[in-house]
């Protein structure tokens, strides 16, 4: 199968280096690509791709804004940020806003592309000491929390509750499908509601919601298991 990529960065000669690099293999296709947000989003309206790698730091719209704008509409592409930014802040801002990824531009070639590979599936890729940032960050208090059980303006059905599950295990639409006996297009469905239910636009936010729960979910045990000890 091929991946098609769009590239959305304003520093003409990255771009080209990684679109050189990406053109290499044989399961890749970069479709277009963009200087700057508003650009971004035509281009990607235009060719709806897989996968969209874009800036964080951009004249104009920046990648966070970029990507708010894509996410609701594009709910089949997969956002991964590749940036030089290894600010906590902007990680957790990129994974809000709906991004699957979030890489660091000094990444080896054979790197990117196995994360490019992994986010078309449906994984999420974090450069990896980006991933303990990201924990610590979701650990504090946030200005904008992720949702919790009952935040939502409709329930989740059982199903749904099973594929939340699934999603914050890491698993793809096609392990999902698999484990659920379900066809893959029956999950992108399901995958689609619940990130309409939950005010969200990732599969990263759903597995975030989904691991703060179960989080609430043991310290309510510890809470009452304490009372009855005493």
């Amino acid at each position: 199968m091929t991946i098609r990529i769009l590239l959305i960065d304003d520093h003409t000669l990255f771009r080209s280096g990684v679109k050189a690099l990406l053109q290499r293999q044989p399961d890749f296709e970069v479709v277009d690509e963009a200087a700057d947000g508003v650009e971004g989003i035509k281009r990607a309206k235009q060719h709806t791709p897989d996968v969209v790698l874009l800036d964080l730091n951009m004249p104009g719209l920046s990648g966070i804004e970029t990507l708010q704008l894509l996410a609701q509409d594009l709910p089949g592409t997969a956002f991964v940020m590749l940036t030089v930014s290894e600010d906590a802040d902007d990680l957790t801002a990129a994974m809000r806003a709906g991004a699957c990824g979030y890489l660091l531009k000094d990444i080896e070639a054979d790197t990117l592309a196995d994360a490019i590979r992994r986010a078309a599936a449906g994984h999420p890729v974090i450069t990896e000491h980006m991933t303990a940032k990201l924990l610590e960050q979701m650990r504090r208090p946030a200005q904008a929390p992720v949702p919790r059980a009952g935040d939502t303006s409709e329930a989740l059905t059982a199903r749904e509750e099973e594929i939340v599950r699934e999603l914050a295990r890491g698993a793809s639409n096609k392990e999902i499908a698999r484990t659920l006996d379900l066809a893959e297009s029956t999950v992108k469905i399901h995958v689609r509601n619940i990130l309409r239910k939950l005010k969200m636009t990732s599969r990263v936010q759903i597995a975030l919601y989904a691991k703060e729960r179960e989080g609430n979910a043991g310290a309510s045990g510890a809470t009452r298991n304490v009372s009855a000890d005493e």
